[in-house]
């Protein structure tokens, strides 16, 4: 989702900030500096992080910055399923989906297979005026195939 000033593309957070109509404020500056560092990083681990730059923050509070600026179109939440929990990371508006290791929770970024966004079309959009398609790819990363091959041949042993 971008802002209803469009997409935010300055580097510097205090810029993007108020370009995107939010206040500058020490959580959110915390909150933007350690997505970019910790891309695909969960909720707790943002919230750890930005107490650990901070001190004494709630994860309420982290959760709620995490909303402004995802609905301001700074951040951008990716859903891995009901196994763990939403991941962040920058929202450069750019046209990429995802790829979940089952095993490991691995998650990287892939671009889309063809064209601009939305780069798949629903057989019935119902209406519908389609903004984005947000994909997620699931399967087994390399490593733990290699892991899984191991152990099969450890136990064929």
């Amino acid at each position: 989702m971008t802002s209803s000033h469009g997409p935010v593309t300055g580097t510097d957070p205090h810029e993007q900030l108020r370009r995107a109509g939010l206040r500058v404020t020490a959580p959110r500056l915390a909150v933007l500096d350690v997505v970019a560092e910790r891309q695909h990083a969960e909720t707790d681990e943002i919230a750890t992080a930005v107490r650990e730059r901070l001190g004494s923050v709630s994860t309420q509070a982290v959760y709620g910055v995490l909303q402004a600026l995802t609905d301001a179109g700074l951040l951008r939440r990716v859903s891995t399923g009901s196994r763990s929990a939403s991941r962040y990371e920058v929202h450069h508006h750019d046209n990429h989906h995802h790829l979940l290791c089952r095993m490991c929770g691995r998650l990287e970024d892939v671009a889309c297979v063809v064209g601009e966004a939305p780069c798949l079309e629903p057989s019935d959009d119902h209406g519908f005026t389609i903004e984005a398609v947000d994909v997620l790819f699931r399967g087994v990363c390399p490593s733990c195939r290699e892991r899984a091959a191991a152990a099969e041949h450890r136990a064929g042993s």
